[in-house]
């Protein structure tokens, strides 16, 4: 264990590695490789092209000298990165996963100077990234037109994954193809592109953590003490965006403050950094503070407490087994949807962590890395309600924005260790998936079969399983361990000949499975929810100027999605039989009273100047109108 700790910890440097520049033997064969390949180069002049074929490849040999061609092409690559994204979403028109989706554009709504409206979620939940999004809804004048807008701001912050995972490959000594392939590859893979097909803060978080651990990597490494400053400073701001953005935002400032704080005790770097650091964190969380108060002084809801639902879940005895169980689970999915090279980035950096030949940097960023992995699990594991979801035990989401970092870190595990160290890292990785594995199915029992699938919330292990019913946790970690010792096989048959094949291998892999997911998952999950968004719109016969009231006891996802749907005008909820019916309100709608009697009789005291306009019998629906 020893070797790895030696050889596969430099990997650790894929969580943040912009303070440090490696120079390695490989950057230098292929920088002379170039040069000889070029005319008058240093391996002499090159015989005369043969043809056509020839001559391209020396063209772009040469081209691949020029100062500006790997910004060029990091560039093209991430235009690939933000098509491919378009191209997948561009059937999806509307709000789809409720309430969540409608709660973070309703906000956004509001941000963008819109009227108020309900409140789907019931509270308000942060603000961070309803202001990313926001610019859409502000110049947008339909509600398909603005949801459009939002999957393309999805589009181009997602695809910065490409050029995030490129430095950090490229600085932990990958050539620059190397560092191209497998940074390709981090961005398309399912974790991360997926949630990008949705108004979900996920869509932003992955490229927004890989930056913070870059950021704090940067700081802790050697340099120039303004840079560090800037360095820290970046990771203090990254943590308290991320802690607007999302409740998990949580752990990441509370690392984020315990890193700063552990560091300016122990003298580990300069204090003047630590200061600066500390400096943009506790301004970034004031300002995410005051979002946060502006935004619930907008509607009439309870505050969150998601607080208080995490303490009852760690702390009451008969929940204590559910939340490990289901701590466990994520952190397999995790694993398993990387096919194993985020659980061999898991091995290495508790390897790095306990190693005494392994710098500093190195150690506090692949611990931070662990660390937030096992506390974001375990959290929301605590969080998540009983609902009797069979997804709930291997919560996929709340660990996906962790995925890119752990990839380009398991990346450069394989390519710069040793065999023998990748041996036994590989076994570690395969013995824990595989006991998290026994641990789920062993406490879980047979809910794993009899609570209720959601398809949306399982995706990777039902593109592993080639089974989109039903969760398989031994086939899914036979799969994942079939494409694991598969890519281990190829690296250590053909050496570092093979390791280009490896990442153009995987990044076509993951685009392949970004693209059956969306297939099968993304497009008929908005599909099925059609009549619910814009098939409703249509079929009442909404006027973009509506404001509608929605009775409490229609079915909740209508009353949810409407909430965005209704775009101009704004929505209330509102039980017309008791409760009044707001003056501003154009349009009503009810469920139809029991088979047999007339649409009126839901409503029997109903004011002269309202009237049933149009009714849907089978979507149980009445719309009612104001004369």
């Amino acid at each position: 264990m020893g070797q790895i700790t030696a050889e596969a910890t430099e990997a650790t440097e894929a969580a943040g590695t912009m303070g440090t520049t490696g120079t390695t033997d490989a950057v230098a064969a292929e920088e002379s490789a170039g040069r000889a390949g070029a005319p008058g180069g240093a391996g002499g002049t090159a015989p005369p092209p043969a043809g056509l074929t020839d001559r391209a490849v020396r063209r772009l040999a040469a081209l691949r000298l020029r100062r500006w061609f790997p910004a060029a092409a990091l560039a093209a690559g991430y235009l690939v990165q933000v098509l491919f994204r378009l191209v997948l979403a561009r059937h999806l028109d509307y709000p789809s996963v409720h309430p969540d989706e409608e709660s973070y554009l309703v906000l956004a709504r509001v941000l963008a100077g819109r009227p108020t409206t309900e409140m789907p979620v019931g509270v308000v939940i942060p603000g961070g990234y309803p202001l990313l999004i926001s610019p859409a809804l502000r110049i947008a004048d339909d509600p398909v037109t603005a949801y459009h807008l939002v999957l393309a701001i999805n589009a181009l912050i997602s695809a910065l994954v490409f050029p995030l995972a490129h430095l950090a490959l490229w600085r932990l000594g990958l050539t620059r193809r190397l560092a191209y392939a497998f940074a390709a590859a981090t961005a398309l893979l399912p974790p991360v592109v997926f949630y990008s097909q949705f108004a979900l803060t996920d869509a932003v978080l992955p490229a927004l953590i890989l930056a913070w651990l870059l950021c704090l990597h940067g700081w802790l490494s050697d340099g120039p003490v303004r840079r560090r400053a800037w360095y820290a400073a970046g990771a203090g701001a990254a943590a308290a965006y991320a802690m607007a953005t999302h409740d998990r935002g949580g752990v990441v400032v509370a690392l984020t403050a315990a890193v700063f704080a552990g560091v300016l005790v122990f003298r580990r770097a300069p204090w003047r950094t630590t200061v600066a650091g500390l400096g943009a964190l506790g301004a970034g969380v004031v300002g995410a503070e005051l979002l946060a108060r502006w935004l619930h002084a907008q509607f009439t809801v309870e505050d969150s407490d998601v607080g208080g639902f995490l303490w009852k879940g760690l702390t009451d005895p008969e929940a204590t087994q559910r939340t490990l169980t289901r701590t466990a689970g994520q952190i397999w999915y995790f694993t398993v949807s990387t096919w194993g090279i985020g659980g061999l980035a898991v091995v290495a950096c508790l390897f790095a962590l306990f190693g005494r030949r392994v710098p500093l940097p190195h150690r506090l960023t692949g611990g931070v890395l662990v660390a937030l992995l096992v506390g974001t699990a375990l959290a929301s594991a605590a969080a998540l309600p009983d609902d009797g979801r069979i997804d709930n035990w291997v919560y996929a989401r709340y660990t996906s924005y962790l995925v890119p970092a752990a990839f380009v870190t398991g990346t450069a595990v394989l390519v710069r260790c040793g065999r023998r160290a990748l041996g036994r890292a590989s076994a570690a990785t395969a013995g824990l998936i595989l006991l998290l594995a026994v641990l789920v199915i062993g406490s879980a029992g047979s809910k794993l079969r009899t609570q209720g699938f959601v398809l949306w919330g399982l995706p990777d292990v039902s593109f592993l399983t080639a089974d989109w019913s039903r969760l398989s946790m031994v086939r899914a970690s036979a799969a994942a361990l079939v494409i694991f010792c598969a890519v281990l096989l190829v690296r250590t048959a053909g050496g570092r000949r093979a390791f280009w094949a490896v990442g153009v291998s995987l990044a076509l892999f993951a685009g392949f499975a970004s693209a059956t997911i969306t297939e099968r998952v993304s497009q008929p999950h908005s599909a099925w929810r059609k009549p619910l968004a814009t098939g409703f719109t249509q079929s009442a016969g909404l006027r973009p100027d509506d404001s509608v009231v929605f009775a409490w006891d229609l079915d909740w996802t209508l009353r949810t999605t409407q909430t965005f749907e209704v775009y101009q005008g704004r929505v209330w909820y509102r039980d017309p039989r008791w409760q009044p019916i707001p003056p501003a309100a154009t349009a009503l709608v009810t469920p139809l009273p029991e088979q047999g009697r007339a649409p009126e009789a839901y409503w029997p005291a109903h004011p002269a100047d309202w009237y049933v306009d149009r009714v849907d019998a089978q979507h149980n629906w009445a719309l009612w109108r104001k004369r």
